[in-house]
C-alpha cells in the first residue's frame, strides 16, 4: 500500500509511515492511497464475527492492516489493543450505537478521555506516533490547530508520551469554557498551548505556513496530528463500519450517515468507507451558519469564507470556513488529477474560490452519495429541546445540527436508516444546553473538577513567524 498527494503530478508515492509522522506533503497537497481496498461480502461477514467475538479494538486492527503493510501485523495488533481500551474509554463498546426512533440513530463517538469523537483518531495516533518514533529513534514536535476538541484529544493522546511535544494553536476566546479547561488546565511539560489572535482558519493558515517551510520542518521535526494527517482518516474509517454492522442483519443493507462537520475529515472517512464498498446510501454534510460545504453541495461554489465573514456560533467546533479535507474528496471526483487540484486548491481558493460544473455536482450526488444542509442557532436549540423531550437523549449543539440535517433528508426522501455521529457530550456547551433545556447538563464525574485548574497557555499574535519563535525557545527549553 502506497500514499500519494493530491497535488503530485510526478507519481512519487510513499509508504505508510514515511507520511504518518509529516502530515502535509511537501508540494502542499494531501496524502491519499494509491487505491483503495476493497470489501468483498466474506470480509463484511468476517467483521461482524470479529465485532461479536473481539470488539472494537480488533475490528480496528483488521481495517488499519488493509492500509499499512510497513508495520508488523502483529505490532498493530497491540496497538490497536492499546489505543481503544475501558476505561479509557467510558463503554467497553467503544462505539455504542443506539436507536432514537423514527429511523434515526446516534453513533455514540464521545466515550473517550476528552468526551469529543476526535479520541476516536487521536488515541490510535498517540500509540502510532510512539512506535514508530522509538522504532527511528526519534523525537516529534507536533503543530496543530484547534476550534475546540482537535487540541484536547491530541493533547490527551499525546501527554507523557516518549519522543514528542503538542503545540497546539487556538483562537483566543473562541472556545467553550469547558473546551479551554480541558486544554489548558494540562501542565505537562511536553504539552504547549498557544492562544492565538484570530478565528480557527488563521489557526490552520498559520499551522499550514509553518508546515510548508521545508526547512524549518525538518529542522525542528514539525509533524501534524490535525485531520490533514492520514492516519486520522484511517482511525475515523473503522468507526464507520462498526457503526453500520451495529445497524444491520445482513450485508445488503444500507445505512446513510449525518455528520456535522467543517473541516470535512469526519465524512471524508465515510467517503473512503463508501469507495472501499462499505454498503452506505447517503452521506449528509451538515454545516452551522458557516455553511461553506453546504453551498458546494448545492450549487458546485466553493468559496472559502475570510476570518471576517466566519461565524462565532453555539456549535464552535465547526466555525470553519475553509475544510482542509475538502481537497481529498475533490480529488477522486475530479478522477484523481492532480493538476487540476494544485491548481484549484493552491491557487484558485486563494482568490477567492472556484465553481465546478454541475455535471460534477451530480456525479458527487449520485456516484458519491453526497447531500447536504445546514442549521442555525435556533434550528438547533429546537432540536436539543425536541430530541430530549421525544427521545430522552440529550444532544450536544454539533450533534443536534446533524440531527436537525437527517430529518430534513428524510422529508427529501432518503429512506435508510440515518446514523447520526455524535460530536461530543453535551457537558462541553453547558450555556447552549441551558438555553435549550432550561437546565445545565450534568457532568460525568471524570470531569467533576476540570474547571477549576489553573491554566496554562501563550497569548501570541496572528503571525507564524511569531508562533516559530515560540517554537524554537520551547524545544530549547525542554527535553522530551
Amino acid at each position: 500500500m502506497k500514499y500519494i498527494s493530491t497535488r503530485d503530478t510526478t507519481g512519487q508515492p510513499a509508504s505508510f509511515t514515511d507520511i504518518l509522522l509529516g502530515g502535509l506533503a511537501p508540494d502542499g497537497g494531501l496524502y491519499l492511497p494509491e487505491t483503495y481496498p476493497q470489501l468483498d461480502s466474506a470480509t463484511l461477514d468476517a467483521w461482524r464475527d470479529v465485532v461479536k467475538t473481539d470488539g472494537y479494538a480488533a475490528l480496528a486492527a483488521e481495517v488499519i492492516k488493509l492500509f499499512i503493510d510497513d508495520i508488523p501485523e502483529e505490532d498493530l495488533d497491540k496497538i490497536a489493543a492499546r489505543a481503544y481500551t475501558s476505561p479509557k474509554f467510558a463503554s467497553p463498546e467503544i462505539v455504542p450505537v443506539t436507536e432514537l426512533g423514527d429511523a434515526l440513530f446516534i453513533g455514540h463517538l464521545s466515550e473517550g478521555p476528552t468526551a469529543a469523537f476526535k479520541d476516536m483518531a487521536m488515541q490510535l495516533l498517540g500509540e502510532l506516533f510512539e512506535y514508530e518514533l522509538a522504532r527511528r529513534g526519534e523525537t516529534l514536535n507536533i503543530l496543530g490547530a484547534t476550534s475546540g476538541d482537535t487540541g484536547s484529544s491530541a493533547e490527551y493522546a499525546m501527554r507523557g508520551r516518549d519522543g514528542i511535544r503538542v503545540f497546539m494553536l487556538t483562537p483566543a476566546g473562541r472556545m467553550t469554557a469547558f473546551q479551554q479547561a480541558q486544554m489548558f488546565g494540562l501542565d505537562d511539560p511536553n504539552i504547549f498551548n498557544i492562544a492565538l489572535d484570530g478565528v480557527f482558519d488563521d489557526c490552520q493558515d498559520v499551522v499550514k505556513a509553518v508546515s510548508s517551510d521545508a526547512e524549518f520542518k525538518a529542522n525542528y521535526r514539525i509533524g501534524a496530528v490535525n485531520s490533514i494527517n492520514w492516519a486520522r482518516l484511517l482511525a475515523q474509517v473503522v468507526y464507520y463500519i462498526s457503526c453500520w454492522i451495529k445497524v444491520t442483519d445482513n450485508n445488503e443493507q444500507k445505512v446513510s450517515f449525518s455528520v456535522p462537520t467543517g473541516n470535512f475529515g469526519d465524512i471524508c472517512a465515510g467517503h473512503i468507507a463508501r469507495s472501499m464498498g462499505l454498503p452506505i446510501d447517503r452521506l449528509i454534510v451538515a454545516t452551522n451558519e458557516n455553511d461553506v460545504l453546504d453551498e458546494f453541495f448545492r450549487t458546485g461554489n466553493y468559496r472559502p469564507r475570510p476570518a471576517a465573514e466566519t461565524m462565532a456560533t453555539s456549535s464552535p467546533s465547526m466555525d470553519i470556513s475553509r475544510a482542509s479535507n475538502f481537497e481529498r474528496f475533490a480529488f477522486d471526483l475530479l478522477g484523481r488529477d492532480a493538476a487540476c487540484v494544485a491548481d484549484l486548491f493552491g491557487t484558485k481558493v486563494k482568490e477567492g474560490g472556484f465553481n465546478l460544473e454541475e455535471e460534477l455536482i451530480t456525479a458527487a450526488r449520485e456516484d458519491y452519495g453526497f447531500l447536504s444542509g445546514s442549521s442555525t442557532h435556533d434550528d438547533r436549540l429546537a432540536t436539543i429541546k425536541d430530541v430530549h423531550e421525544r427521545y430522552g437523549y440529550l444532544t450536544d449543539p454539533h450533534t443536534a445540527d446533524g440531527i436537525k440535517v437527517a430529518r430534513a433528508a428524510q422529508k427529501e426522501g432518503v429512506t435508510t436508516p440515518i446514523i447520526c455521529l455524535e460530536t461530543a457530550l453535551p457537558v462541553k456547551f453547558s450555556e447552549t444546553i441551558t438555553e435549550a433545556i432550561g437546565s445545565a447538563p450534568q457532568p460525568p464525574e471524570r470531569f467533576a473538577d476540570i474547571l477549576d485548574a489553573e491554566r496554562h497557555v501563550a497569548d501570541l499574535p496572528n503571525d507564524a513567524a511569531a508562533v516559530k519563535d515560540f517554537i524554537t525557545s520551547s524545544i530549547k527549553n525542554t527535553e522530551v
